[in-house]
């Protein structure tokens, strides 16, 4: 299967489909061999049977999914590269491809149709852009998930597994912790890519919690206000929550008062707990 990795290879592939990169899609594939097998690995255990791909390339992770998993259903948005999956998964009978935008399919059916009686974990090696919108869209859904295992950059990864009121946490840091629990599983270096990226990459997973870590009332309003807390986080949580949420420093006050949060602290420093009682603080008012 390393075949698919090897640089002539994958050149000969491309242009005997008569396929060229995609800067505009993120295209960059996979040249170490040892990237995808471990992938796989991470994402098909526990018993999980069933895997969703998003964006499978010219298939080389795949054909690693398909020798771990009973099925591999893959969606594939470049309507190009589907001959060319015509071919490189042609004695794969346990995949499934289909052409179309993972952010405009209905995946609830998608899962239900293809999926009956399996438990489903995702895996994928997302084009840097699309990440952060593909992943939350597949945790806000609630979907019947195990895991989803993805490939970011470095800087991305870092910010999504870390500490919820660490100095790397961000708005999107508390939206994935409240619905899983995320892990660094390795780095994958730039030169490990056809053509290489500016930047370092890692593989993380996020397990998908059965329950949230907190119990909000609101969880909108949840969202709501951690958004408007980062999106000024240089300011303290009192003026951003203020300009953010367009209410009276004094309304405000209140709320943080009530939460036990100090005024004068940064987004940045506020735990899940914290979040969850300050929306608990806000929905009073």
């Amino acid at each position: 299967m390393s075949e698919l990795s090897n640089i002539n290879t994958i050149k000969e592939l491309m242009a005997r489909h008569g396929v060229r990169f995609s800067k505009a899609m993120g295209q960059n594939f996979l040249t170490n061999p040892s990237v995808c097998p471990e992938m796989a690995e991470y994402a098909v255990e526990d018993g999980t049977k069933g895997v969703l791909e998003i964006g499978p390339g010219i298939g080389v992770l795949t054909r690693e999914l398909a020798e771990q998993a009973q099925k591999v259903v893959a969606v594939e948005l470049d309507k190009r590269l589907l001959p060319v999956l015509a071919e490189t998964l042609e004695k794969q009978d346990n995949v499934k491809i289909i052409s179309g935008d993972v952010l405009k399919l209905d995946l609830h059916r998608l899962l239900e149709e293809e999926f009956a009686g399996m438990e489903v974990a995702v895996c994928a090696n997302l084009p840097y852009y699309i990440t952060s919108p593909i992943v939350m869209r597949l945790l806000e859904e609630r979907l019947p998930l195990t895991s989803i295992t993805v490939m970011v950059q470095k800087e991305a990864a870092q910010r999504l597994c870390a500490k919820v009121g660490s100095r790397q946490s961000g708005a999107v840091t508390v939206a994935v912790q409240y619905y899983a629990e995320p892990e660094i599983l390795f780095s994958v270096s730039r030169g490990s890519f056809m053509p290489p990226p500016n930047v370092d990459s890692a593989v993380i997973r996020l397990k998908v919690r059965k329950q949230p870590p907190i119990a909000v009332t609101d969880e909108a309003l949840l969202f709501k206000i951690v958004k408007a807390a980062f999106g000024q986080r240089r300011k303290t949580v009192w003026n951003a929550l203020s300009a953010g949420l367009s209410l009276s420093k004094d309304k405000v006050k209140e709320s943080l008062d009530n939460a036990e949060i100090p005024p004068m602290a940064r987004a940045e420093q506020l735990t899940m707990e914290e979040f969850g009682r300050l929306a608990e603080a806000f929905h009073k008012i």
